[in-house]
C-alpha cells in the first residue's frame, strides 16, 4: 500500500473513531429547550459541576448533621440549622431561615405489659452499643413511640391482625374473629403505618400495637446489627401515625402555621388517632405473640420468629398506656436562593434535616449530597456562570412528624409559588443501587436525558442503562417488561404522600421529581437509634459514591431546569400515563364484576360450605351486589384531546430545535408552560379529602405513601360507592381537557414565535 493510500485510510479511521466517540459520549443527543448555542456552553457547565462533586465532602456533611440526635424542636436541631445557613452563606446564597409553630407530641408515658395468661413488661428501649459510638445519647434521644397517637389508658384481649390493612379484616371476618374491644396487634409493613390504627379503630379496636418482625427487615434478610446491617431483636421503629386526611400542622389546615394563624382545638384536629398506638421491637412482641391461642394465622401472615403465629383473641390480654406532651414547636426551614437572571421563575431543591433519631440514612444521605450541590453551584457562580431562572435550595424541618416544614411554607407561600415555581425536585435518603425516580410525567424526559449523563459508580453504565435493565429484570411479568423495553426514557411512578413533594404536587400543582438510589443496601434501621454514621458508613454507601452520583443526577437536572431557554416539559409520556390510569379504572371496574360473579355464584352452589374444615370454624363471605356499568367515555374523550395537544406540542418543539432553537419570543411560552401543572387542580379539592386539589395525582386514604392516581374516581370505587365514583368522572374530565387546552395555547405561542422569527 502507497503511502498517499495509507494517509486516506488513517483519516477515514480517525473520523470513523470520532463519530463512533460521539455516539457513545454522554448528553450527545440535543438538549430539550435549549438553542444549539446555548445548549453547547450548557454541557460545558454541567461536566464541571459533575466533576466537581467530591464523595468526601458528602461525608463530612453527614458526619456533622448527624452527631447528635436532632428532631423537631431539639437543640442540636437549631445547631443543625444555624450550621446550614453559615454553609450556604459561604457558597454565595442569599439565606434565610422562615420558622413555623406546629404540634409536635413526645412521650410522657409509655407502658405495654401482658397482664393474662402470664405477667411480662416491655422494655420498650433500644440498648446502646459499644460498637456504634453515637448509640449512647439516650438524654437527647426521642423514645420509642408513635407521634399524633392520641392519650389512652387500656386494657383488652389481644388479636393478631397480620399488616393491619383492610384486606387482613375481610380475612378476619371469613374466620369469624371481631376487634371490637380489643387491642390489635399488626406488624410494620405493607403500606403506612397510620393506617393500621386507623383501620383498628373503624373495627372496633381500642388500641394498637405495632411490632418489626424480623421477616421484614430482621434476620430472616441477613445477619443483624452490629454483626450485620438488619434491625435487631430491640430495634424499633419510630414513626408519624397522623391520618391522611392533610399533611402539615395537626391544627392549621391549608393555612401556614404562622404566629398569628387561627389553630383548631386539638380535639378537633382530624389527623390524630382515634385510638391509641405504640411501636414495639419484636423481642417485646414475642411474649405477646407466643401466648395467642384461637386459629392458626394463614401462611401469608407468618412472619420469622420462631413461634407457630395464631390469631387470638386471647387468653393474652395486655395493658397499654400512652400520653404525650403536646407541644407547640417551632420547626425551622432554611432557605438559600440563587437569583437567577430572570427573577419571576424559580426552580425548588429540596431535602429535610430533621430526623427522629441521628437519622444518617433517612434524611442525612439525602441532605448531605444536596448540600454538596450546592456547593458546586457555588463554585460555579464563582466562576461566572449565572442560572437563567432563580434557583431556591430548601433543607426542610419537620418533615418526620407530618411534612411539617415543607407544607406550612407551601401554605404559607401559594400565591407566590403558583405565579413563579417551575418545578419541585425532592430527595429525602439515599443508598446503593438502582434510580428509582417518581414524579409528574412532564419531567420524564428531563430526568431520563440527566440521568444518560450521570455514570453508575460502581457498574460504569449509564445510571439510565442500569435502571431500565434492572427494570427489565424485576418487571413482575411479560407485558411489564415489554412495556419498560418499548421506551428510551425511565418511567415515572406517580407520587402519593411521604416526603416533602407532597404539597407541592398535590396541593399547589407544581410539577415534581423525586430521585434517590438504593435497592442494595445490606441492612435496614429505619427510624430506630442504629441510623447513625457508623452503621452507615459500615452497611449502606460505605464510600459515599451514589451520595455522589445523587448530588450529580438532582444538581444537573435543576441546572438544566434552570438554564434551558424553553422550559424542558414533554406532555406526551404525561399524557400516555394518564391513559393507562384511566385504562387502570376499567380494569379494576371489570375485575370486581367477574370476581363477584363468580363469588355469588359459589355462594348459590355452596361452593364455601363444602370445603369449610367441620374443626375449623369459617365465615361464608357475604353476597356482593355487582357493580354496574359505569361510563368514563367523557374520560376516555378527555384524554384522547390530551394526547393529541401533547403530540402536537412536542411537534412544534421538535420544529422550533431543527430550526436552531430561536431564542427570541420564548418569555409567553413559558409562561404558558408554567401555568399548565396548576390546571390539575379543583379548587374544591378531593370529595372527602378537601386539601388534596390534584385530581390526577394524590395518595390514597388508605395507602400513605402509595399513589392513588385518578383518586377522586378510584376511591369511591375501592369502596364500592360505584354511582358516586361515577359522578366524579364529568369533574375530572373536564380537568384533562382544561389541561389539554393549556398545552394548545403553548403549542399556539411557540407556532407564533418561530413564524415571527423565521
Amino acid at each position: 500500500m502507497n503511502l498517499r493510500w495509507m494517509c486516506v485510510c488513517l483519516v477515514a479511521i480517525t473520523q470513523l473513531l470520532s463519530a463512533q466517540s460521539r455516539e457513545a459520549q454522554p448528553g450527545a443527543a440535543a438538549l430539550v429547550g435549549y438553542t444549539s448555542d446555548s445548549a453547547i456552553a450548557q454541557r460545558d457547565w454541567e461536566k464541571k459541576f459533575r466533576d466537581g462533586i467530591a464523595t468526601d465532602n458528602i461525608r463530612e456533611n453527614m458526619r456533622k448533621l448527624s452527631a447528635r440526635p436532632h428532631h423537631v424542636g431539639s437543640p442540636y436541631q437549631k445547631e443543625n440549622a444555624e450550621w446550614l445557613v453559615s454553609k450556604f452563606k459561604g457558597w454565595g446564597f442569599e439565606v434565610k431561615i422562615e420558622t413555623f409553630d406546629v404540634l409536635f407530641p413526645t412521650p410522657k408515658e409509655r407502658l405495654l405489659e401482658l397482664v393474662e395468661p402470664t405477667k411480662f413488661r416491655a422494655k420498650l428501649q433500644e440498648p446502646a452499643l459499644a460498637s456504634d459510638p453515637t448509640s449512647n445519647q439516650t438524654a437527647e434521644q426521642l423514645p420509642t413511640y408513635n407521634a399524633y397517637s392520641i392519650d389512652g389508658d387500656v386494657t383488652a384481649p389481644l388479636v393478631y391482625v397480620n399488616y393491619g390493612n383492610r384486606e387482613d379484616y375481610e380475612q378476619l371476618d371469613r374466620l369469624g374473629i371481631s376487634v371490637k374491644g380489643a387491642i390489635v396487634i399488626a406488624r410494620y409493613g405493607k403500606g403506612w403505618r397510620g393506617t393500621k390504627p386507623k383501620v383498628a379503630g373503624e373495627h372496633g379496636a381500642i388500641g394498637c400495637i405495632i411490632y418489626s418482625d424480623p421477616k421484614g427487615d430482621g434476620y430472616a434478610n441477613g445477619e443483624d446489627y452490629p454483626a450485620g446491617g438488619w434491625r435487631s431483636r430491640d430495634g424499633v421503629q419510630r414513626g408519624s401515625v397522623m391520618d391522611t386526611d392533610y399533611p402539615g400542622d395537626p391544627l392549621t389546615p391549608g393555612v401556614g402555621s404562622t404566629a398569628d394563624a387561627k389553630r383548631l382545638e386539638i380535639k378537633d384536629a382530624k389527623t390524630i388517632t382515634k385510638i391509641p398506638v405504640l411501636p414495639i421491637s419484636y423481642s417485646d412482641a414475642l411474649p405477646l405473640l407466643s401466648v395467642l391461642k384461637g386459629p392458626i394465622a394463614p401462611e401469608d401472615w407468618r412472619g420469622a420468629l420462631p413461634i407457630t403465629y395464631r390469631i387470638g383473641p386471647g387468653p393474652a390480654k395486655v395493658h397499654l398506656k400512652v400520653t404525650s406532651n403536646w407541644d407547640i414547636k417551632p420547626v425551622r426551614d432554611v432557605i438559600a436562593t440563587m437569583p437567577g437572571s430572570n427573577a419571576e421563575q424559580w426552580v425548588i431543591r429540596g431535602n429535610h434535616y430533621d430526623a427522629w433519631v441521628n437519622g444518617a440514612k433517612d434524611p442525612i444521605s439525602g441532605q448531605a449530597a444536596m448540600l454538596e450541590e450546592a456547593r458546586m453551584l457555588g463554585e460555579l457562580h464563582r466562576l461566572g456562570w449565572t442560572p437563567k431562572r432563580s434557583i431556591i435550595y430548601c433543607a426542610w424541618d419537620g418533615e418526620e412528624p407530618g411534612l411539617l416544614g415543607s407544607v406550612e411554607w407551601v401554605e404559607t407561600h401559594l400565591d407566590e409559588l403558583k405565579k413563579h415555581a417551575v418545578a419541585y425536585l425532592n430527595s429525602d435518603e439515599n443508598s446503593r443501587g438502582f434510580l428509582s425516580p417518581g414524579g409528574t410525567q412532564d419531567l420524564q424526559g428531563l430526568i431520563s436525558g440527566v440521568a444518560r449523563d450521570v455514570q453508575d459508580p460502581e457498574t460504569h453504565l449509564s445510571v439510565l442503562q442500569r435502571s431500565r435493565l434492572a427494570n427489565i429484570a424485576n418487571a413482575k411479568d411479560a407485558e411489564t417488561r415489554s412495556e419498560v423495553r418499548k421506551h428510551d426514557d425511565l418511567m415515572l411512578n406517580a407520587l402519593g404522600d411521604g416526603s416533602d413533594y407532597t404539597a407541592f404536587q398535590d396541593f399547589a400543582g407544581i410539577s415534581t421529581l423525586d430521585i434517590e438510589f438504593g435497592d442494595e443496601d445490606d441492612g435496614s434501621q429505619y427510624h430506630s437509634i442504629y441510623d447513625d454514621f457508623y452503621w452507615y458508613t459500615h452497611f449502606v454507601d460505605t464510600d459515599f459514591v451514589y451520595g455522589r452520583a445523587l448530588a450529580q443526577t438532582a444538581g444537573t437536572s435543576v441546572m438544566r431546569i434552570a438554564d434551558a431557554d424553553l422550559l424542558p416539559f414533554d406532555y406526551s409520556p404525561q399524557a400516555e400515563a394518564i391513559a393507562k390510569y384511566e385504562t387502570e379504572l376499567e380494569k379494576l371496574l371489570k375485575d370486581k364484576q367477574d370476581e363477584f360473579t363468580e363469588r355469588n355464584l359459589q355462594l348459590t352452589e355452596g361452593v364455601f360450605a363444602a370445603i369449610a374444615d367441620p374443626r375449623k370454624p369459617s365465615v361464608a363471605p357475604p353476597v356482593e351486589i355487582l357493580p354496574p356499568y359505569m361510563n368514563f367515555a367523557p374520560m376516555k374523550n378527555a384524554i384522547d384531546l390530551l394526547k393529541k395537544s401533547a403530540e402536537r406540542y412536542s411537534k412544534v418543539l421538535a420544529s422550533w430545535q431543527a430550526k436552531g432553537s430561536p431564542a427570541a419570543s420564548t418569555d409567553l411560552v413559558n409562561a404558558d408552560l408554567l401555568k399548565v401543572p396548576r390546571l390539575f387542580l379543583s379548587e374544591k379539592g378531593l370529595p372527602e379529602r378537601p386539601w388534596f386539589k390534584n385530581q390526577i395525582y394524590a395518595p390514597g386514604a388508605y395507602t400513605g405513601y402509595g399513589a392513588k392516581p385518578i383518586a377522586a374516581v378510584r376511591e369511591y370505587m375501592d369502596e364500592k360507592k360505584w354511582k358516586e365514583a361515577e359522578g366524579q368522572v364529568p369533574q375530572v374530565s373536564q380537568i384533562i381537557e382544561n389541561v389539554a387546552a393549556g398545552i394548545n395555547k403553548a403549542a399556539d405561542d411557540l407556532e407564533t414565535a418561530m413564524s415571527q422569527h423565521p
